[in-house]
């Protein structure tokens, strides 16, 4: 697998965002596109709408129709492609759909599509902190493209298309979590020099892996780095800009 970043020599790559933006015409394409990004990221939804105030049921109900409406109609004509990026377009949907949710008349079945994976760690997460709305749903997005990103580095160290022990990586990758390198170094038979090399070289992979990712959800190479800023803000302070 390539470690090349996908931004480099400043060319932008075909992702599926920037398709769904240009092939406006070509509604099976752009839902087609559209259905990939979205059901991958329904977690942050579910946790904006929790809290918004609505139940653990009925914030599953609200992400599953959204996803359904955004596939059934053409929402993406209110897209303006100078404010492109994914996370802020879905944050806006939702709130709208959220605002006409009462008038709808047609029940919507729990537990398929997007929302068939358990809730109960987005529950824990939820119970331990007190964040509004936004930024709960900015944490959220944030989480799940590290997380993303993170199973894909540990994926190619597992698989050895990288070399290198994956317990580090399990170990230090992790928001929260800090070791001593001296003794991490003695444990896999490895000088400090020698696992410093290491970890420098995993943090750069995980960032082309992070901005690989983004480039799924913005529209130019500005905004893939700009989006990795702010997201680590929300994980490193909770104050998502």
């Amino acid at each position: 697998m390539s470690s090349r970043n996908p931004l480099a020599n400043g060319r932008f790559p075909e992702t599926r965002w920037s398709r769904i933006l240009r092939q406006r015409a070509d509604t099976s394409e752009r839902q087609r596109a559209l259905e990939d990004i979205c059901r991958s990221r329904w977690r942050a939804l579910y946790v904006y709408a929790r809290r918004r105030g609505l139940s653990s049921n009925e914030a599953e109900d609200a992400v599953q129709g959204l996803l359904v409406r955004l596939l059934e109609q053409d929402f993406l004509e209110r897209l303006d492609p100078e404010r492109g990026r994914l996370r802020s377009y879905l944050l806006r949907a939702f709130d709208h759909y959220l605002q006409n949710r009462r008038q709808e008349q047609r029940a919507l079945k729990r537990g398929g599509g997007a929302l068939s994976r358990s809730l109960e760690s987005v529950e824990a997460e939820l119970a331990a902190s007190s964040e509004d709305p936004t930024r709960a749903y900015d944490r959220a997005w944030a989480l799940d493209v590290f997380e993303r990103a993170l199973g894909e580095l540990e994926a190619e160290l597992r698989e050895g298309d990288r070399q290198g022990p994956l317990s580090i990586i399990e170990r230090l990758f992790r928001f929260g979590e800090v070791e001593a390198y001296e003794a991490l170094a003695a444990e896999h038979a490895m000088s400090v020099s020698q696992l410093k090399s290491f970890v420098y070289r995993s943090k750069r992979r995980f960032r082309a892996l992070l901005l690989r990712e983004l480039t799924d959800t913005v529209v130019s190479a500005e905004e893939a780095e700009s989006e990795l800023s702010e997201l680590l803000a929300c994980l490193v302070s909770g104050e998502p800009k």
